[in-house]
């Protein structure tokens, strides 16, 4: 694998392998691909703390071991949308079993998986007003993510994230449990 710096981000050639990437640095590695209005991957939330330009039209985002993010990939022919979906993960740490998702190497703990764009949007607004809480959806507690993936696969409103929630949250994990 070669890599050159250009501007500050690091580029990588195409022939790039994100397993092996992920072995030499034990990130989750999520490859990113957007051809307009085809295929587009993005991530919606999360901070990566590496990235690989691949081309100009895919790139590899590294997460930390436990990181939240989360991942929407979306693709369209002709006679218009044919997949929609989004998940939300943790990234893999050492020696833990964790989810298979196409894109995301070697994957990690799913706390939300949704397809089909009526349930996306419903879980894109979720993230939304997560944010116009003023808190951040990748420090929200992860068992928030997994009531939103059931209360919306099975055809229901989510309870809505509030600072109290957040504060509870914040509180658990100070304490370890």
């Amino acid at each position: 694998m070669s890599s050159n710096a250009i501007a500050g981000a690091t580029v990588t050639s195409a022939t790039a392998d994100p397993s092996s990437l992920a072995a030499s640095r034990r990130l989750t590695w999520v490859e990113l691909v957007w051809f307009e209005k085809r295929i587009e991957c993005w991530i919606r939330f999360g901070h990566s703390s590496d990235e690989r330009i691949l081309d100009r039209r895919r790139r590899l985002v590294g997460f930390k071991p436990g990181m939240l993010f989360a991942f929407v990939r979306w693709a369209a022919n002709e006679r218009g949308t044919i997949v929609s979906r989004i998940d939300i993960l943790a990234a893999a740490t050492p020696r833990m079993a964790c989810s298979t998702v196409p894109g995301v190497t070697p994957g990690g703990e799913q706390l939300l998986r949704l397809s089909g764009w009526p349930k996306v949007a419903q879980a894109l607004r979720c993230i939304d007003a997560i944010e116009a809480l003023g808190i951040d959806p990748a420090a929200a507690a992860p068992e928030h993510w997994r009531h939103v993936h059931n209360r919306l696969s099975a055809g229901q409103s989510p309870r809505a994230y509030t600072r109290d929630r957040h504060r509870a949250w914040l509180l658990r994990r100070e304490l370890g449990a």
